[in-house]
């Protein structure tokens, strides 16, 4: 096993895999507690749960708790509240970085944020405008990516309410690792989260949407990067898409589950001088209707945010409102996505491992 100690990390684990370490043990009910409490309330002591002596013994000798360990938190101000980035460090001294985005609500009482977990230390994309593909560590474990929202809870206290796979890395690069998480995260005696409060955010590697679709999660909200109206754009941006052809991405998600209250999110991180030329949004337009036929898509209209090595500027409030007219005019629903965190270098395509 990848542990330090060789033991499994708890966090990793489906309840029947966590059973299964546990010798088979009829005990499944003190098991649920034990496995229950490892995320709740960061507690993994099996020889207080009475799971029976060598219930215990053998889970003490198998299984183990291990968070990351969070080096650094930073917190940026906003309309919305407290945009928080967090860089944590993994058992092999790898870091990564996940964070809390406050969500839009009415009233008071924030509520639950979403937090933005990565899948890969650094990224093989290669992508021009993030910096995550500046430098590529290695695949996250699913306990590493499951460990970033439990870190959130147990360590930060933070109140997560829906996890999008949209920090470092691209999850389908990392196939394995997502779904182990998917798993765990799922799990009803876990973590508990339903489909709909998770989304999935990748560039649509060939048949990487189809190979998700085979997982059956219907309900799994699904986000696309495009960022270019063309494939030669979209080449020159995003390097890994050369020679994806994107008719053939467009057919891949209008296969993907349509269900009655899902909407396909397209992704547009929009670089002025770049990709908002004459006929990029009656492109983006047009991918929409391809992709999406029952026409439940919607443009998530994203200011490009400069990293370390900018490859343009950020467009003025201006031309963020024009290109999105421009959208609307060729028939895409727009949201505008106000940037968050900038600042703490924390915003879309904004965040590294840490160096």
């Amino acid at each position: 096993m990848p542990e330090t100690d060789g033991r499994a990390n708890v966090l990793g684990l489906t309840r029947p895999a966590f059973e299964a370490l546990a010798g088979g043990s009829r005990r499944s009910r003190a098991l649920g507690r034990l496995y229950r409490r490892a995320f709740a309330e960061g507690r993994f002591e099996p020889a207080s749960e009475g799971v029976g002596r060598e219930t215990a013994a053998a889970l003490s000798a198998r299984v183990a708790l291990r968070l990351p360990a969070v080096e650094r938190v930073t917190e940026e101000e906003g309309p919305f509240g407290t945009t928080a980035k967090a860089l944590l460090r993994l058992d092999d001294g790898e870091r990564v970085e996940c964070v809390r985005i406050p969500v839009a609500r009415r009233g008071p009482d924030p509520g639950p944020a979403t937090l933005c977990v990565s899948s890969q230390a650094g990224c093989r994309m290669g992508c021009a405008f993030c910096e995550s593909g500046r430098g590529f560590g290695r695949d996250l474990r699913p306990e590493e990516i499951v460990g970033q929202y439990a870190a959130a809870r147990l360590t930060l206290g933070w109140d997560i309410g829906q996890i999008v796979f949209m920090g470092m890395g691209e999850p389908l690069d990392n196939f394995d690792g997502l779904t182990g998480a998917l798993a765990v995260l799922l799990d009803a005696s876990g973590p508990a989260f339903s489909q709909d409060d998770l989304t999935v955010c990748t560039i649509g590697p060939p048949g990487g949407v189809d190979r998700l679709r085979g997982l059956g999660l219907k309900r799994l909200n699904l986000s696309i990067s495009l960022n270019a109206p063309d494939e030669r754009l979209r080449g020159e941006l995003m390097p890994a898409t050369r020679g994806a052809g994107l008719a053939e991405l467009a057919a891949e998600l209008s296969r993907y589950p349509q269900r009655r209250n899902f909407a396909l999110a397209v992704n547009y991180c929009l670089i002025p001088g770049l990709n908002d030329g004459e006929g990029a949004a009656e492109g983006v337009a047009a991918f929409l209707r391809a992709a999406a036929p029952s026409g439940r898509a919607v443009v998530n209209l994203i200011p490009y945010n400069p990293g370390s090595a900018p490859i343009g500027r950020a467009p003025s409030e201006a031309e963020t409102g024009s290109f999105a007219r421009r959208l609307r005019a060729a028939g895409a629903f727009v949201k505008l996505r106000s940037p968050r965190g900038r600042a703490l270098m924390a915003a879309c395509g904004q965040l590294g491992r840490g160096d």
